[in-house]
């Protein structure tokens, strides 16, 4: 699943990944503020956005 996950981040346009990396860093704010509301327990969930975003800051950065 990560081979085809970045190989489909390395694909985009740097448009695409800067819409892509604004939606992932909306949704990590989601979740930290469900995290300290209580709604959720799924730590995971959290570290995972934080991959997501991390990988598709590299590729942004390569493609500059």
């Amino acid at each position: 699943m990560k081979r085809d996950e970045l190989r489909k981040i390395k694909d985009k346009s740097p448009e695409e990944l800067q819409k892509d990396l604004s939606t992932v860093q909306e949704e990590l704010r989601t979740l930290k503020f469900d995290l300290i509301a209580g709604k959720t327990k799924k730590i995971r969930t959290i570290l995972d956005a934080k991959k997501k975003i991390a990988r598709i800051m590299t590729c942004l950065n390569e493609k500059k």
